[in-house]
């Protein structure tokens, strides 16, 4: 199984959910993914946000002019495995359009301003998606 940033990793599961330095006042998660490529899974950290009872994520790739691997995996396979604090689940992900990927980022940059600055740095459109547990 590849990891994306296997200490953060390595840090959540042994801290509830929790990680200490940059990432210490964000709600992290993270995301099992299958490579769109490789049909492996994939871990990724990622920041979420709330709405409802599902989560959303912002694929910012800190504004990089390319979307990260985990969207593109997500695109091709949309179910997916939540950890969130010591909680892990099935979900599936969809990418959101229109009035609710504008409502979904708007709310993401009230709490975590730094979103707004990667959208400004971008050519592209950062894809918002929204994750839905699979009961």
């Amino acid at each position: 199984m590849f990891e994306y940033n296997p200490e953060i990793i390595a840090e959540f599961r042994a801290n509830s959910g929790r990680v200490g330095g940059r990432f210490a006042t964000l709600d992290l998660a993270l995301l099992t993914t299958v490579g769109a490529r490789t049909g492996l899974p994939r871990i990724s950290p990622v920041v979420y946000f709330t709405d409802g009872d599902d989560i959303f994520v912002i694929a910012s790739a800190a504004g990089s002019d390319r979307n990260p691997a985990w969207y593109h995996n997500l695109v091709a396979n949309p179910e997916l495995v939540v950890e969130v604090g010591t909680e892990r689940y099935r979900a599936k992900a969809t990418p959101t359009e229109g009035e609710e990927r504008t409502r979904l980022f708007a709310k993401a940059v009230t709490v975590q301003p730094g979103f707004a600055e990667f959208e400004a740095k971008t050519r592209r459109r950062i894809p918002v998606l929204r994750i839905t547990r699979i009961s």
